[in-house]
């Protein structure tokens, strides 16, 4: 790799709020210098994606809020600098990374910033081999990224950022998607990174990962807003049981890629469940599959054959709001909804101070719990599936998310998550499907899978070691 110039970071008394709600970023300060590596935390909606977007400079130059105090790149002042010469500097990976992607392959996305900075044809070469190979993406070199899972688009991302070599790296969640394995794989390569003199900051939720570190310093941002305390119940009256779901003889793939043939399941009213496998593994599909959205061959049904009614909360949320406000999106295609039930979720989802505003201009965290609780007011019959549902959720917001899968299991429905948070999964799943390329390695109690070595070594995935240490304790 090439020499990294080394890049100081400074933040002044930093405060920003949008224009269209006046939230954003409360008052901080921070110093990072070259080679060290921070871990920015704090309550969903505190502001790390805004404090990302200042240190990239994205905010001010293309935001229109109002923003005080100052960011330092090494000399240059945020505000005063353009945003050609400050992207030189900085690395930013976005929380949303489907919203970073511009080109039409992944070979294209990573020479995209490559080209840009005007290398030689033999650097550019050289530097998409290696990104390639580093995020063991050469495989999937001719795909398009709209056609990647959630982690392997993040991969993706990340590569063509560090391909151009900045001084400054920000990371807004860059393990919310990432299976255990290359969320490992990735901090390894952060470390890496710093101890080259790279400045590193990554805002995330899965700490975890990163306080392995040794050298590691954290950043806590400033919130005014508390989590609300989750609730006992799903809602003011438990909804009917609408008994199981069984995928029978079920075969689909995607992009001419066979995920799975011959796949037979049997999902339980009454149950949470958790789908876990490495990154492209084939879970969103089955999920889709299951909400009738991907063709597949074989048969998903309910108790006496009817096609089972799902509510699907997408990987990516902004798929799925289009409203002009967070009120119309949680009653949506909802001609008289439970207003008992509304006031609920707007509360337990910490959605209330909201209601009048863009569902886009929310965080990502708090885009996701909005899709819930419009699924939810939509009272689907036999469950809900949860697509990451754990992305951008601190952890009050993560207990509010399971106490409400319990809830709903409670009432007799069936919830199936797919995640790759096995923290959340050891407290919330009553059953672990864990998937391998083409099959199911391991299916039962979910404290019983967690502990099957060899299930997980065959999966490729590793179980971190603090998630170990929460069942045994």
């Amino acid at each position: 790799m090439a020499a990294i110039s080394a890049v100081p970071v400074r933040v002044e008394q930093l405060s920003y709020a949008y224009p269209q709600h006046g939230l954003g970023l409360a008052t901080t300060d921070f110093r990072a210098e070259p080679g060290e590596l921070w871990s920015v935390t704090g309550r969903s909606g505190c502001g790390k994606s805004t404090l990302a977007r200042c240190l990239a400079g994205v905010i001010p130059h293309l935001y229109r809020g109002r923003m005080e105090g100052r960011v330092l790149i090494g000399e240059m002042d945020t505000r005063h600098t353009p945003l050609w010469q400050l992207c030189e500097r900085v690395g930013l990976l976005f929380q949303n990374p489907a919203a970073q992607s511009l080109a039409s392959t992944v070979e294209e996305e990573v020479l995209f910033g490559l080209e840009n900075a005007g290398l030689s044809r033999d650097e550019m070469s050289r530097r998409l081999r290696e990104s390639l190979e580093r995020f063991d993406l050469a495989a999937l070199a001719g795909r398009a990224p709209q056609t990647l899972s959630g982690g392997e688009m993040q991969r993706l991302l990340l590569a063509a950022v560090l391909a151009r070599r900045p001084g400054v790296l920000v990371l807004d969640e860059p393990l919310s998607m990432l299976d255990t394995t290359a969320a490992t794989e990735l901090v390894a390569h952060l470390a890496e990174l710093s101890r080259d003199g790279m400045t590193v900051i990554a805002c995330e939720h899965r700490a975890d990962y990163l306080r392995a570190l040794p050298g590691m310093r954290e950043h806590r941002l400033p919130s005014a807003k508390q989590a609300t305390e989750p609730l006992a119940d799903l809602s003011p009256a438990p909804l009917p049981s609408a008994g199981d779901v069984i995928l029978n003889d079920v075969g689909l793939g995607f992009e001419g890629r066979r995920l799975f043939d011959g796949l037979n399941l049997t999902f339980l009213g009454g149950q949470v469940v958790a789908l876990v496998g490495r990154n492209g593994v084939g879970k969103t599909t089955l999920l889709r599959a299951m909400m009738g959205l991907q063709p597949h061959t074989g048969q998903v049904y309910a108790e006496g054959g009817a096609r089972p009614g799902f509510g699907l909360v997408f990987q990516n949320p902004d798929w799925q709001l289009f409203n002009p406000t967070v009120r119309e999106e949680l009653r949506y295609h909802v001609a008289q909804p439970d207003e008992a039930l509304y006031a609920w979720l707007l509360e337990a989802l910490s959605l209330t101070e909201y209601e009048q505003i863009p569902p886009l201009l929310l965080s990502e965290g708090e885009k996701k719990r909005l899709a819930l609780g419009m699924l939810l007011l939509q009272e689907p019959r036999h469950g809900v599936l949860l697509d990451e549902p754990t992305l951008g959720q601190d952890d009050a917001h993560r207990a509010i998310l399971g106490r409400v899968a319990r809830g709903l299991a409670q009432a007799g429905k069936v919830v199936i998550a797919a995640s790759h948070d096995l923290l959340w999964v050891a407290h919330y799943a009553d059953r672990l499907i864990l998937l391998a390329p083409g099959e199911v390695v391991a299916d039962g109690p979910t404290h019983v899978v967690l502990r099957d070595r060899s299930a997980w070594e065959r999966a490729g995935l590793i179980v971190p070691p603090w998630v170990l240490g929460e069942i045994a304790a």
